[in-house]
């Protein structure tokens, strides 16, 4: 587990603008020690296990969260039939993907 030191979340929305062809399915811990799955598409991310404010300046991944591993999906994202680009990145690894992307 990775403890994010800085806006990681915003970083990962700026990529999926970037690459609208995936979806990011992001495992984390919140600094409440809650397990959460973000979903991050087109610049938008969203919770599955909490609600999502409904305003886009309130983080869904907060600054002290610990990402436990992060999946690229192909997208349209079909959660019956999700197509796995590559699955349980570290931080370390998406680093090198947000660097290639400019974000």
């Amino acid at each position: 587990m990775f403890n994010v030191k800085y806006m990681i979340g915003s970083r990962l929305e700026k990529y999926t603008m970037k690459r609208k062809e995936e979806v990011l399915m992001v495992e984390l811990e919140t600094n409440s020690g809650e397990s959460d799955t973000v979903v991050i598409y087109s610049g938008f991310s969203s919770s599955l296990v909490r609600p999502t404010s409904f305003d886009p300046d309130i983080p869904v991944i907060e600054a002290d969260a610990k990402i436990i591993s992060i999946d690229r999906l192909a997208s349209p994202y079909n959660p019956e039939n999700p197509t796995y680009i590559k699955t349980g990145l570290t931080l370390s690894d998406i680093e090198q993907l947000l660097v290639e992307a400019g974000v």
